[in-house]
């Protein structure tokens, strides 16, 4: 099954192209990263497949739903966690899963039961009466996935989420991350300019200037060039970030 499908998706920021022609399939229950420099379009992407943006042209499904026609059944099927956090700093980590589950209008009782599942699952039971800003940047991550996830979507998009971390809290979150998909079967889109989160069995998407420059099994890609750093630098033209 296919989790995410762009067909010849293109947007422009008045006369300047952001993204140009650009598709692919993400694998249902498969991590698939999106690569590219800074300015390449990814967090572009973001917001179409979130909807922040209108789509210009070219088509969206997500889960077999399109974003066009069917837009609700297409969101629903999204978890999201942005670059920017948008977490209630002031709020303890249930409450703001709590008001999430709320905007989605589910039952007490369910609510509560996916609270407590995801808060075991991004172990953070004992931190459940915390404010946000007490936790490190890891932690709220965590908080941002286990929100992203209370209402069981199909695939997770992560945009940079790593951004603002330490090295340490980068490897555990991209570690996080991976074993949730493993072991729960989630499709992860998880987008980023660092090399370093990139593995050899990863499904890769190498994005440069809005064009779609290269997709396919990350050591497949790299074993073009001897290494995945050379083919990035080949393909982007500048050196990949560590």
């Amino acid at each position: 099954m296919t989790a995410l499908l762009l067909d010849n998706v293109s947007f422009a920021y008045g006369p300047r192209q952001a993204l140009q022609d650009v598709s692919f399939s993400a694998a249902a229950g498969c991590f698939t990263a999106l690569l590219g420099p800074n300015g390449a379009g990814k967090s572009t992407l973001i917001a179409l497949l979130t909807r922040l943006y209108d789509l210009q042209q070219g088509h969206i499904q997500v889960a077999g739903y399109s974003l066009r026609d069917q837009p609700r059944k297409a969101l629903r099927r999204l978890g999201v966690v942005f670059q920017q956090s948008t977490l209630d700093l002031d709020l303890s980590v249930e409450q703001n899963l709590r008001y999430h589950a709320a905007l989605h209008g589910m039952p007490r009782k369910l609510a509560n039961d996916r609270i407590e599942l995801e808060l075991d699952r991004q172990q953070l039971g004992e931190r459940r009466k915390s404010k946000v800003r007490e936790l490190n940047g890891g932690h709220r991550r965590r908080v941002e996935i286990a929100r992203a996830l209370l209402h069981e979507p199909s695939l997770l998009l992560l945009d940079e989420a790593s951004a603002g971390l330490d090295p340490a809290s980068r490897q555990a979150l991209n570690d996080h991350v991976r074993q949730l998909c493993r072991n729960e079967g989630m499709s992860v889109l998880w987008t980023t300019h660092l090399l370093d989160e990139v593995r050899a069995d990863d499904d890769l998407l190498i994005l440069n200037r809005g064009n779609l420059a290269a997709q396919g099994r990350a050591d497949v890609l790299s074993a073009v060039d001897g290494s995945l750093e050379q083919t990035f630098s080949r393909l982007t033209h500048q050196p990949a970030a560590a």
